[in-house]
This record gives structure tokens, sequence and C-alpha cells, in this order.
């Protein structure tokens, strides 16, 4: 039998089951609208967290950052090693004080704490104590496939993040297989955003857009091992240029290389390490054309540093100002594309896939 503590607007129980969690949940928001005030909770989606217990605090302290712009009911599930019963906590948090008869909004903390033999039905543990209304994003940054397998059925949306994954067609094939099921939000995906958003903005202007048939060159500066983030801005590329692609030389343990046609002829590719790199991801751009353009992207000092060339030698430099979202600006980016996928992720994932082989 479950051992209960409870104090307004918290539940705590040891050895517990999904029922007893529902219908603590159910309590406590029935108690909180018999006081004589409007309650409505902000949720918009469930979110499941899978954390390993050593970093519940981290993650924890992560959603807390980006849950005003994200609201949803939060089901954290704590993994213990050797533990074999269920231990559970539920909370309702208030955003805001109001008074008597004015609408309070409330979010809901769901926290499951289970073991490693738990993972491989884990749905039939979480399934319970979602809100059947809104659909279901599920994140596990420790791993935990076996996970993320068990609830990728009744998971509207998987967040995931390719560069956990030293080998990148590892990281694909995952990426696709997963894609059977439900949405797949890649966070190596959103970090390539800001340089996807400014070669974009470097060809917008109308005399600049006749050089995107031009394109003979593109260089892909990254941090060493972060291929997968190379890929998937090259595909992006790939993808919405209408270039043919092929194999790249992923495997070279220095420079990559790689061809691509476009309708104008071959296009060189050149993935090269950036040991400078302080953290995994990309580091610069360049897009060389045949008649001597040059654009260029760097990451510099609170943003990325743009540079054009043109045949005749004419440089022009600029700063890009905060042009990098942080990790927890990925994150929150991630939940909210749950709700709205990126309709530029699929056909980038697919040619960055044949890229990789």
């Amino acid at each position: 039998m479950a051992a209960l503590v409870s104090t307004p607007g918290v539940w705590n129980a040891r050895d517990t089951t999904p029922p007893e969690i529902e219908a603590a949940l159910l309590k406590l928001m029935s108690d909180r609208s018999a006081d004589g005030k409007v309650h409505v909770p902000a949720r918009v989606l469930n979110l499941v967290v899978i954390s390993d217990r050593e970093w519940k605090g981290e993650i924890s302290n992560r959603l807390d950052r980006i849950g005003h712009d994200n609201p949803a009911r939060t089901i954290m599930v704590v993994v213990e090693e050797g533990k074999q019963n269920l231990d559970a906590s539920a909370m309702l948090v208030n955003e805001q004080s109001t008074e008597p008869g004015v609408e309070s909004v409330f979010r809901e903390r769901v926290e499951i704490h289970c073991g490693m033999d738990h993972l491989s039905h884990l749905d039939t543990i979480v399934y319970p104590v979602l809100a059947s209304e809104v659909g279901t994003v599920v994140w596990s940054p420790h791993g935990h496939p076996e996970a993320i397998d068990a609830m990728r059925d009744i998971a509207s949306s998987i967040l995931i993040d390719s560069l956990e994954e030293p080998d990148a067609r590892v990281a694909l094939r995952r990426t696709v297989e997963l894609a059977g099921h439900a949405d797949v939000i890649d966070l190596a995906w959103l970090r390539s955003t800001p340089w996807r958003e400014r070669v974009a903005a470097a060809f917008d202007p109308p005399t600049w857009r006749p050089a995107l048939t031009e394109i003979s060159k593109v260089i892909v500066r990254m941090h060493p091992g972060s291929a997968i983030s190379a890929l998937l801005w090259l595909g992006w590329l790939s993808s919405r240029l209408g270039w043919e692609v092929s194999p790249v030389d992923i495997d070279s343990p220095g420079d990559k290389t790689g061809v691509v046609h476009s309708s104008h002829g071959p296009i060189e590719l050149l993935l090269t390490d950036d040991e400078s790199m302080p953290v995994p991801g990309l580091s610069g751009v360049t897009i060389e054309t045949s008649s001597g353009l040059s654009i260029s992207l760097d990451r510099g000092v609170g943003g990325l540093t743009a540079r054009r060339s043109t045949s005749s030698q004419d440089t022009s430099e600029w700063s890009v100002i905060g042009a990098s979202r942080g990790e927890d600006g990925i994150l929150a980016h991630g939940v909210t594309n749950a709700m709205l996928p990126d309709p530029l992720f699929r056909p980038a994932r697919a040619a960055a896939s044949k890229m990789a082989g």
C-alpha cells in the first residue's frame, strides 16, 4: 500500500501505482476549484522528461527556465538503478496571485521515480497521468532508448539530440526510425537555425539571388565530431536549392570532402574540423561562386561575423548580434517545434542521410 504524505497543493507517495497518481492529480485540481476561484491549468501539451537521478536537479532547472514560454503538464520520470517500486509526487504551482473570483493560472508537475526495469513498459506507467486533450512530447536527455521506444506510439513528438550520438549514420538512422511513429524534433537541427537564417538573408536581396545558381564550393567549419551538424545544414541547403546529393567521405580522419550537383554543374563540399571550437556544432560556413563572390559566416563575440567579398576584391564585414539562442533557448525552441514542426527538417534529413551513405 502506498505511504502518503499530503500538504495543500502537493501530494507524495511511496510504493504507489499509476492509477493512484492519476487520482491524486485529479483530487488536487478538484480541491483547487473548491475555494471559490476560477482556476485554469497553463497547459498546451504534456511534456514527459526521462532523467537519471543524479542529473534531476539540472534538468528541473532547465525546465523551470523554459516553462513560462512553454506551458505544459510536466511529467518527470526519474530513473534510479536497482529501484523496484514507484514513488511519485504531484503538485499544482500558481503562476500568479489573484483576487477572489479572478481567473488563476497554475502549472501541473508530476514526478515519478522508477527503476531501469520499468523503462521497457514506461508507456503503461505514464499514460494514465497524461492530459488526454493535448499532444505529448517525450525527451530523454540521458539516453535510455528503450524508454523512447516504449513511448513512441503514444507520443505526438519526440525530442532528440543527434549530437549525442558520435556516429552520424547511426544518428540519422535512429531519427528516420522514430519518424515512422511520431514527429521528431532534433536539437542538432535547431542549433543550425542561425546559420540557415543568415545564409538565406545574405542571398535574399534581388541583387544577390542570381549567385545561388553560380555556387561552386561550400565549406563548413565545425567542432571535431560534429559531422551530423554539418550534414543537416548541407542537407537543408541542398534540399532548398534542388541539388542532387551523393555520399560525403565522413569517415576521413581529416577534412571530409564530397560533391553535389546542381543543374549548372558540380559543387565541391569541404567539411573541416575547427580545433578551437569550444562546444559541439558549427563554427563557420563559406559559400563561393564561379563568378568570384564569397560569403562567410563565423562565430564571434555576441553573435556571428559575416563577410562578403566580390570578384572586384570589394569586401564588406558586419556583425550579426544575438544569433545564438543558448542551450535553454534551443530546448525552448524544440518544445515549441513540437507544436509546430518545421517542414524543412524532413527534406534536409533525407538529403543528409544520402550524404552519410
